[in-house]
């Protein structure tokens, strides 16, 4: 009996260890069909209504729609919500100021009272999800594409009315598999959210950018929020009267760790992937686009790196838009790789080939799809010189520059304002106020001259000429960097918070003539009319005609498919993804483990490097070995790899055991993996968690925020 025992934990054991990592991040609703019997083979000891119902509490009540692009999650009855630290750096950082340093020295609320509230932040809960493509499909049988589209419109907007309930929800309907399929999502929308704590930058972003999408990684990224409601426990805004949210679930906490092979989940918001995209897409990605707009990234990065580490005002006003940005320079490096490394292109081609075999084989389909592989190649030459101009326009103009960007808004309401009534000229202005302040306070004209005068001779050098302006391209032919910074920053109402405060209040014809006369609005205004009138209208049709296609490339892939479970790209909606705590070997010869330790943080330790100072009192902690029941014989654990199909939107995805306790908080992907949101490789893909022990060692010992671990429910 104990032999027979022993053999049949063995078999499971190796039945668990031997399923490899799994692709795709799947729709909650859909789990019965497809991937619960994978998931329980895995380890997973719950059921598909545990993870979301619409009878009873389930985990899609604990997990929030933080912002416009991050997860969170509830962690106790009383509106406790943990993040990632880099999705609640912006509200760290509007909080912050050179005296009050929330950045650097971190922030804890020893109450409710000290809670900071964010006039901007809104979390949103999910309270259902229904497949509606009949609904949004009917009456478009055998009509022409164009009236197909204008249908569609049509249905959609009629069910979003019905579901928000004049204003109850908010409520929007997704296209998913390019198009062949529709869910709707009905959200509560919560407006009183307050920040709770932050650990200091040199914990929560331990490392920096140098260690962004990196393994091993020891960074303690996190943040806590609370949200507040009504008395009656709905959405509220912000008033002295709300109270704590009581949300239906929260996840309890385990202690227990995690080991190599165990079985996890998580659940959350990713925005965007593209797994269907044929091989022409893939050429141009990794020939055109990844490699300008790291160029044009790397040079704006450089640029506002040397101004912040000489200045700490700098530093705190361009600490958001320096993350921000090179967030992204740094994926698109690493996913560049990984799809070289693939040999990605001639994957795709090899798939279209049996796509082609498989369309020709079978004659009741009629030809139906044998003109959509030669239409990608049609379209993507056709489309190659308007991608590249615009993401030149999207990276230069539109998101290069302070400057650029206070016009682009002002530009706008300049356009609209003759149009709008008098109570929205009213409501423009108040919200005009808040702009500017909001604008100025993380802007520094002489770091924004830089800018400026790096990144315009690089738009007139790299782009088509048939896409620049005469005027432009005379200028910038005519003018050193320094002489185009004094006639377009200098003589600019737009560098000036007083000029630019006068200008905007009490807004009438004439400041909007002097608007039009200011030397930068005109520059700004000349090259995004002539982007709209010579790159925008081909730029869009043929995107159009490429997304018709794919349409019909979708449709073709699941019918070849067959009874083969296929998961649609996420689109910021909530999705499962599932996997085992793993390491990897990211090249020949090397290993890494699953796991790291502070060990790891104090060999990293340096104060010379803003990123790698570790406070005194986290030193302190180790050199005590005063872990308390986080730690386990003497070790402290801080960060774990799994093989959980994850991308941006992710960030603060609750990591859940077996059971569906919480054991980590998902903040990023290992470097040589990042190119899964195109090609998913189950040897490299790792999604990068915070240990969940860790963050309760810095909230209990480090912070002495006792009161907060007293509201969670802890095995």
């Amino acid at each position: 009996m104990i032999r027979k025992s022993i053999l049949l934990i063995v078999l499971a054991l190796f039945s668990i260890s031997s399923v490899p990592a799994r692709e795709g991040m799947w729709i909650p609703t859909l789990l019965n069909k497809y991937n619960i019997e994978e998931m329980k083979q895995m380890g997973f000891k719950l059921t598909a209504e545990d993870i979301y119902s619409v009878n009873h509490e389930s985990m899609k009540d604990a997990v929030v729609l933080f912002s416009t692009g991050c997860t969170g999650e509830f962690i106790s009855g009383e509106g406790l919500l943990i993040t990632n630290h880099h999705c609640g750096f912006d509200a760290i950082q509007n909080h912050s100021s050179v005296e009050h340093d929330y950045l650097t020295n971190g922030f804890w609320a020893k109450n409710h009272q000290d809670e900071l509230s964010n006039s901007d932040l809104i979390v949103r809960i999910l309270e259902r999800m229904e497949d509606v493509t009949e609904k949004v499909l009917a009456g478009t049988e055998n009509k022409p594409k164009d009236s197909v589209s204008v249908i569609v419109s049509r249905n959609t907007k009629k069910i979003v009315s019905e579901a928000a309930e004049r204003g109850k929800y908010e409520a929007s309907v997704q296209p998913l598999f390019a198009g062949n399929q529709y869910f709707l999502h009905v959200y509560l929308v919560f407006q009183d959210v307050r920040l709770v704590g932050a650990p200091p930058s040199s914990i929560g972003k331990f490392g920096g950018d140098t260690d962004n999408w990196m393994w091993p990684r020891h960074t303690g990224d996190f943040s806590l929020f609370r949200i507040y409601a009504g008395k009656d426990n709905q959405p509220a805004k912000y008033s002295d009267d709300n109270v704590p949210y009581k949300p239906k679930k929260f996840f309890k906490i385990s202690l227990k760790g995690v080991k190599t092979n165990d079985f996890t989940f998580l659940l959350g918001y990713p925005g965007r992937t593209q797994q269907f995209l044929p091989s022409q897409a893939i050429s141009q990605i990794m020939e055109q686009g990844d490699p300008d707009k790291i160029k044009i990234r790397d040079l704006k990065l450089r640029l506002l790196a040397a101004d912040m580490e000489k200045d700490t005002k700098i530093r705190i006003q361009y600490a958001a838009k320096y993350v921000s940005t090179s967030n992204a320079w740094k994926k698109w490096q690493g996913e560049l790789k990984g799809l070289q490394r693939l040999k990605a292109v001639e994957a795709k081609q090899k798939f279209e080939n049996e796509f082609k075999l498989w369309s020709e084989s079978n004659p009741d389909r009629q030809g139906r799809y044998d003109e959509i592989l030669p239409s990608f190649e049609r379209l993507y030459n056709q489309f190659a010189p308007y991608n590249k101009a615009n993401d030149y326009y999207t990276e230069i103009v539109l998101r290069g520059t302070d400057l650029f960007n206070i016009i682009s808004y002002f530009e706008s309401i300049e356009s609209r304002w003759a149009k709008m009534s008098p109570s929205d000229q009213e409501k423009t202005q108040k919200a005009i106020a808040t702009k500017l302040t909001d604008h100025f306070r993380e802007y520094n004209q002489a770091t924004d001259e830089k800018i400026f005068a790096s990144l315009i001779p690089l738009y007139a050098t790299n782009m088509d000429s048939r896409f620049l302006i005469e005027e432009f391209k005379s200028l910038t032919d005519k003018m050193t960097p320094e002489e185009l910074i004094g006639q377009i920053y200098r003589k600019s109402i737009f560098s000036n918070q007083t000029r630019l405060t006068a200008t905007t209040s009490g807004l009438n014809p004439k400041k909007f003539q002097a608007m039009r006369k200011d030397p930068a609005f005109k520059l700004f205004r000349s090259l995004k009319t002539h982007y709209e009138l010579n790159v925008q209208p081909s730029f869009n049709s043929i995107q159009k005609q490429i997304d018709d296609n794919l349409q019909a490339y979708v449709a073709g892939i699941i019918e070849m498919s067959g009874d083969k479970s296929l998961w649609p790209d996420a689109n910021k909606t909530l999705r499962v993804a599932y996997g085992k705590v793993e390491g990897y070997e990211p090249m020949d010869g090397v290993t890494y483990e699953y796991y790291t330790t502070l060990e790891g943080i104090m060999q990293k330790d340096n104060p010379a490097i803003y990123d790698y100072n570790v406070p005194q009192a986290l030193r302190d902690l180790y050199q005590n070995k005063d872990y308390g029941r986080y730690g386990t014989n003497g070790i402290m654990n801080v960060c774990f790899t799994a093989s959980n199909h994850t991308t941006g939107g992710n960030s603060g995805s609750p990591v859940l055991d077996a059971e569906g306790k919480l054991t980590g908080i998902n903040f990023d992907r290992c470097w040589e993996g990042t190119m899964s949101d195109l090609m998913f490789d189950p040897d490299r893909c790792r999604n990068i968690a915070l240990d969940i022990r860790y963050a309760l060692f810095i909230i209990d010992k480090l912070a002495g925020a006792g009161y907060l671990i007293d509201e969670m429910e802890i095995e």
